[in-house]
């Protein structure tokens, strides 16, 4: 039997790890791995047209699975590439390890060709970055790499010499036992017995989830009956918390619709399950809070608390239910549910009128009949800027579906590199890229990769001929648009040329027929809608200074706009609500 070199049983480790695919592009200095990836027969490697692209997809797949994911990028500018992807990866809590191959060893620190030190490049995003530094210390090394990304859900970087990959491996190197998943946290009889007492004495108590409550809806929706509780949500925790939730009262922050903001300024405890939620400018500041969350580090970051509680929300809530007393009075969340659905009523009225015969389409028009034909266990992978209002407010989670942005991160050109890991999970599962113009644009080469790979991704793109969110931005802020424009080609035609299916929507009549048609092709697809750039209204109160990217710094009030199916929803949970 032939002795492994570095490479090989660098190889093996990512695979006893559960590894299975390695995004990247090839390098001289990869060269060595990429060679041990071909003659292995667990793994794959997937090439992409941008190492950007690798790590988008890497975090999307490891954000679908719940299980470590892996990019690779060659030495110096291959690897440096990766670094946005990673970013997004480390604060949307994916477990990634990143391979960033190195010059060779003997070169370090002598200015050589394509030199730069990734070990300290990735530091900020990253729980651990190490440079290899001879055979003997790699699979220690990439075993705690590993552990890094697995247990604290994040990115985890390994800088890989070419020429120590290339070396024979150790004799008789370790085999340790690698940690693949993580346990639940349960917090401390203490923290217990002191939010029991906190939710026992509240009057008014409403529950305002993140993406932490995944995997525990079931007792989300059992302490907020217990307790009669309004139930808001984050845009990271909408898919896991608004589907079969008849205590919904809509979303908070800048792309948020219906009462949730007043549900967590007029309780008298705010419970935040699972959240790191940024714009503390809608944190409530007179209210007691209770903060849970299994990372010790957000606690307390974003308001005051009057407890913080270091535990999994599911076994937490475990824990509290069968301990605190039922509450009798429905009086504030009922009527947290009528301002909510007195609310949604009222802005959707606006995008009802003739939108079926609007020219250019109204995007918002187009993200409900998207939100009708596509799949019940889709995956939505959204693009930042307006496609995150259009899926925050007319994509319905059921349960099945996923929606994956850069929520976090804040990124552009996310949402097609993440269909694209997202789509190699299952191809037989309808994965849906709601792209941007801008963002569609920026990584546009990797459409390829979904031609070259036969991914069946869907790509329909939002294409207003501009940099909306952008304009927005500049417009409340009192500046008049600039360098926002995009002039575009038919994206219909440029898809046809890449040997994928495209058409080209300009009125809506063809739009509904037109998405079911792509939906039904078997590979990859694009949609080019004509959508109108003018189409989001802004509520005349909002003021220069209110609005900072993404963050409300001042205001009360919230973008005006349409919420598609909510409506129904929010009506259907009104049925035990007593008429005045």
């Amino acid at each position: 039997m032939a002795k492994q070199n570095v490479a090989e049983q660098f190889v093996d480790i990512l695979v006893r790890a559960g590894v299975r695919r390695l995004y990247g592009v090839v390098g001289d200095s990869l060269n060595p791995v990429v060679d041990a990836v071909r003659r292995h027969s667990h793994i794959d490697w997937v090439h992409v047209r941008h190492e950007e692209t690798a790590a988008f997809a890497a975090g999307a797949e490891a954000q679908i699975t719940g299980k470590l994911a892996a990019c690779a990028g060659s030495c110096g500018p291959g690897n440096l590439h990766l670094i946005n992807g990673l970013y997004d990866a480390h604060r949307s809590m994916a477990p990634v390890l990143a391979l960033a191959s190195h010059i060779p060893s003997s070169e370090i620190g002598l200015g050589y060709f394509q030199e730069t030190h990734p070990d300290r490049l990735f530091q900020e995003c990253s729980h651990y970055s190490e440079l290899i530094s001879s055979a003997k210390q790699m699979p220690r090394l990439l075993q705690t790499a590993i552990q890094h990304a697995v247990g604290q859900s994040g990115v985890s970087v390994v800088s890989l010499p070419g020429d120590i990959a290339a070396e024979p491996a150790p004799e008789k190197a370790l085999q340790s036992a690698l940690v693949t998943s993580r346990p639940t946290v349960r917090p401390g009889d203490a923290e217990i017995d002191a939010l029991v007492e906190m939710i026992d004495k509240a009057g008014k108590v409403t529950l305002f989830c993140g993406s932490g409550t995944a995997g525990a809806h079931a007792e989300v929706m059992e302490f907020a009956e217990k307790v009669k509780s309004p139930v808001g949500h984050a845009l990271r925790g909408k898919e896991f918390i608004q589907y079969d939730n008849k205590f919904d009262v809509g979303m908070s922050g800048l792309l948020g619709y219906g009462a949730a903001y007043e549900a967590t300024h007029e309780c008298d405890l705010l419970i935040m399950l699972g959240t790191d939620f940024p714009y503390n400018a809608f944190l409530p500041d007179d209210v007691r809070i209770a903060q849970i969350d299994v990372r010790p580090e957000v606690l307390g970051r974003r308001s005051r608390l009057d407890l913080a509680v270091w535990g999994d929300v599911r076994e937490t809530l475990r824990c509290l239910i069968p301990r605190i007393k039922e509450k009798t009075s429905r009086r504030f969340l009922d009527r947290m549910l009528k301002k909510h659905a007195d609310a949604l009523e009222g802005v959707v009225k606006a995008y009802t009128r003739k939108v079926d015969r609007h020219v250019p389409i109204h995007p918002e028009y187009v993200a409900a009949v998207l939100d009708q034909v596509a799949a019940d266990d889709a995956v939505f992978t959204v693009d930042t800027g307006m496609c995150n209002v259009w899926a925050a407010r007319y994509i319905s989670p059921n349960g099945r579906r996923r929606i994956i942005g850069s929520f976090s991160h804040g990124s552009m050109a996310n949402a097609l590199p993440m269909a694209i890991g997202a789509q190699f999970t299952d191809r037989r599962r309808q994965v849906v890229s709601m792209s941007g113009d801008g963002g569609f644009t920026m990584l546009m080469g990797d459409f390829l990769t979904l031609v070259q790979h036969d991914l069946p991704v869907k790509v329909v793109l939002f294409n207003n001929s501009a940099l909306g969110m952008i304009e927005l931005e500049m417009m409340v802020s009192g500046l008049p648009a600039y360098g926002t424009v995009n002039v575009n080609p038919d994206f219909a035609a440029v898809a046809r040329a890449c040997g994928a299916y495209g058409v080209r929507v300009e009125k809506p009549k063809q739009l509904a027929g037109a998405l079911k048609d792509a939906f039904r092709h078997k590979g990859p697809a694009l949609v080019d809608i004509v959508t109108d750039p003018n189409a989001l209204s802004i509520p005349p109160k909002i003021s220069a200074e209110m609005v900072t990217g993404f963050a409300l710094s001042a205001s009360k009030v919230v973008l005006d706009g349409g919420v598609g199916r909510m409506v129904q929803m929010a009506r259907s949970n009104l049925r035990n609500v007593p008429r005045p």
